[in-house]
C-alpha cells in the first residue's frame, strides 16, 4: 500500500542513526504466520489413478487448493485404467497443491501427483526435495500403488501407506494389505478417509514421525 506521504523519503548520507526510530515490539497477539514460515516441508501424495489425492490435499489445506484437473475424454479410453472408478469424471494432469501452516512456524506444503503413467514423467520434478510421501491406496485395485511404492523405495525417499477406506470397497487389517503389498516391516500402513479432515491429518502426522525417526537412525549411523 502506497504511504499517505507526498515528501521524498531521506537520502542514504542525511540519515542519522541517532534520529533512527526503536523498534517497536511485537503485540502480545501478533502471529507469526502472518511474516511466513521460518520452516517449510513439503510432501508428496502419491498414488494411482482415482485413489484420492485431490481429496486429500482439499481436505487437509488451509489456502484454496491448487488443482489442474481436466474432464476425461474419448482420447483416454483404452489409455487409462477405469476399472473400479468407472463414474469419476475428472483427472489431475499436473499436479495438486496445498498448505498447511502449524503454530511454531512450520509451513506443509503438500504436491499431489498425476496417477496415470503417461504422466509419472513430472515425478521427479514433483519430488526434489520432498521430506517424504504419502502413498494412497484402495483395496479395489492394490496394484494400482506398486508404481509408486516402487518409485519412493528406489529414491530412498520416506512414505507411508494410506488405504482410503471407499464406502463400497472391502475392509482389510493393516497387516493384510503390508501383506499383499510386500512392504518393508518398518513402513507404516494406515486406513484413513480422505474426505475428512482430522483423518487426513493423522496420515500427514504419521509421516512426518516416519521420516524423523529415519532421519534420526541415519544421524547416529554416521
Amino acid at each position: 500500500m502506497n504511504s499517505a506521504r507526498s515528501d521524498p523519503p531521506p537520502q542514504p548520507d542525511t540519515l542519522d542513526a541517532r534520529d533512527a526510530p526503536e523498534p517497536a515490539d511485537a503485540p502480545e497477539d501478533h502471529d507469526e504466520r502472518l511474516d511466513g514460515p521460518r520452516v517449510a516441508l513439503k510432501i508428496l501424495v502419491a498414488g494411482g489413478f482415482g485413489v484420492g489425492k485431490t481429496t486429500l490435499v482439499g481436505a487437509v489445506s488451509e489456502i484454496r487448493p491448487l488443482r489442474t484437473e481436466e474432464a476425461l475424454t474419448d482420447v483416454g479410453v483404452g489409455v487409462d485404467d477405469l476399472d473400479g472408478v468407472a463414474a469419476k469424471t475428472t483427472t489431475t494432469v499436473a499436479m495438486d497443491f496445498g498448505r498447511i501452516t502449524l503454530r511454531d512456524g512450520v509451513a506443509i506444503y503438500l504436491f499431489g501427483t498425476p496417477g496415470q503413467e503417461r504422466f509419472w514423467f513430472m515425478w521427479n520434478e514433483l519430488s526434489r526435495g520432498a521430506l517424504g510421501a504419502v502413498v494412497l491406496a484402495d483395496t479395489r485395485r492394490l496394484m494400482a500403488s506398486f508404481a509408486s511404492i516402487d518409485y519412493f523405495e528406489q529414491k530412498g525417499t520416506p512414505f507411508v501407506v494410506a488405504v482410503n477406506c471407499f464406502d463400497d470397497a472391502e475392509r482389510y487389517d493393516p497387516p493384510e494389505i503390508r501383506m499383499a503389498l510386500d512392504i518393508d516391516p518398518h513402513v507404516p500402513v494406515l486406513l484413513c478417509d480422505a474426505r475428512h479432515t482430522v483423518s487426513a491429518k493423522q496420515v500427514l502426522v504419521s509421516l512426518v514421525e516416519h521420516a524423523l525417526r529415519l532421519a534420526g537412525g541415519s544421524s547416529r549411523r554416521l
